[in-house]
Formats: C-alpha cells, sequence, structure tokens
C-alpha cells in the first residue's frame, strides 16, 4: 500500500510539470505530499538567492510563522548550505544538538528532531534543497533517502521550467513595450514636429506625471492617433 501511494505521488508530480498550474502551487503541493510519504512533521523547499549565498524558502507545509518566516540561510553556514555544497543529501539526527544549524531555537519550539536535506538537482547544477524534518530521531532508510531525492529532482525541474516561462514571458513584454514606443514615438514625430529624444521624453514624463508603465502611454497614443483617422 506503501510502495502505491509512492507511486500516486511521483506521477502527481510528474503531470505537474507538463500543467499550467501556479509554480508556488505546485511547489506547495509537493512539500505537502513529501511530507506525507516521509511521516514528516515539517517538509520545505529552499532555493538559492541569485547571488547563490543564501537559501530561501519558496514552500513549505507549516503554519508556524516562526519557521515560515524565518531568515534565509547562509550556504557557508548551515546544513542545508553543506547540501548544496557536497550535492549529497544529508542526515542530521537531532538539529537542536548540531553546531551547524542555524535556528536550534526555532526547532525546540517547533519541536524537530531529525533532518533529512537533499539537493535539488539540475544535471550537475544544485539549485536549492528539499528539508524533512521528524518530531523523534529517526535514521532515514535508502530507500527514502532516494525517494525524497527523486522528488527533489523533480521539483528542480519544475522551478527550471518556472524560471524560462518567466523569462520568456518577459522578454515577450519587453519586445511588444519596445514596438509600442517605437509606434508612439514616430506618430508624436510626425503629427507634433518632435525630435526622437523628445518625443522619448514626452512618454517618459507621461509616465511619471500619470503613474502608469510607458507601454500603456504609448498604446493611448497609438489608441487616440487610431481614433482621430
Amino acid at each position: 500500500m506503501k510502495e502505491k501511494r509512492q507511486l500516486e505521488v511521483l506521477y502527481q508530480i510528474s503531470r505537474s510539470l507538463v500543467g499550467k498550474q501556479d509554480l508556488d502551487a505546485i511547489l506547495q503541493q509537493v512539500v505537502g505530499m513529501t511530507a506525507e510519504l516521509i511521516g514528516s512533521k515539517i517538509c520545505s523547499l529552499m532555493l538559492l538567492s541569485k547571488n547563490k549565498e543564501e537559501l530561501v524558502i519558496r514552500a513549505t507545509q507549516s503554519l508556524s510563522a516562526a519557521y515560515r518566516d524565518k531568515p534565509p540561510i547562509k550556504v557557508g553556514q548551515s546544513i542545508s548550505g553543506r547540501v548544496v555544497v557536497k550535492k549529497q543529501a544529508i542526515q542530521v539526527a537531532d538539529v537542536t544538538q548540531d553546531a551547524i544549524y542555524s535556528y536550534p531555537e526555532i526547532a525546540k519550539q517547533e519541536g524537530l528532531c531529525s533532518l533529512l536535506s537533499v539537493p535539488l538537482m539540475l544535471s550537475d547544477k544544485v539549485i536549492g534543497v528539499l528539508n524533512c524534518y521528524t518530531e523523534e530521531e529517526k535514521t532515514f532508510s535508502k530507500e527514502e533517502v532516494q525517494l525524497v531525492q527523486t522528488i527533489a529532482n523533480q521539483a528542480a525541474i519544475m522551478v527550471e521550467h518556472g524560471r524560462l516561462v518567466s523569462e520568456e514571458a518577459e522578454a515577450r513584454l519587453a519586445l511588444n513595450t519596445k514596438k509600442a514606443l517605437d509606434s508612439a514615438k514616430r506618430i508624436l514625430m510626425k503629427r507634433y514636429h518632435m525630435g526622437e529624444e523628445e518625443s522619448h521624453r514626452f512618454i517618459q514624463k507621461a509616465s511619471m506625471d500619470k503613474n502608469k508603465p510607458q507601454k500603456e502611454i504609448a498604446e493611448a497614443i497609438l489608441m487616440a492617433a487610431e481614433l482621430e483617422k
């Protein structure tokens, strides 16, 4: 029965890769299902910051504000950071007694004991970690470590896919904005005999005065020109 549930969870996670659901919602499901499979009190997914110096919580099924809102942890000063550097899973029998663990007081407050931390791997690159905590001291089996690692690798693919989609959307917006601005400047230059630099400053000033994106100002100029035809 346990093996069947594991397969169901892995299948659900795999299906998320081809879905259109919000990435944060998907990662929230991932930590919830992982916690259920491993019998974890708290499961959290942390991603590396842009400068790769800190790990920041992106998803957790914990309802505790103390845990959810804890500050980012330094890669060079944490257990999860060691996972990033070594690119392999690490187990800790009792985080409240470990000298490297960043927030032992929060762990005591939340009743946390053992930790399994595995890397989110993309080829040979680590982009984050998946952490599983238990209330009582536990040694995670080889099968459990492999299962969590499989889930973590799937989550890494989801995160990378989400980033690519976001970058594509940003690039598309930038291109559409440039097209609108160029067209609006041509109208201002032709109808009001402005120079290119003057027309650009006109749009910039209108954007600041009305507290609206330049793209909206450009589109308004285009619409007005269309109505005047």
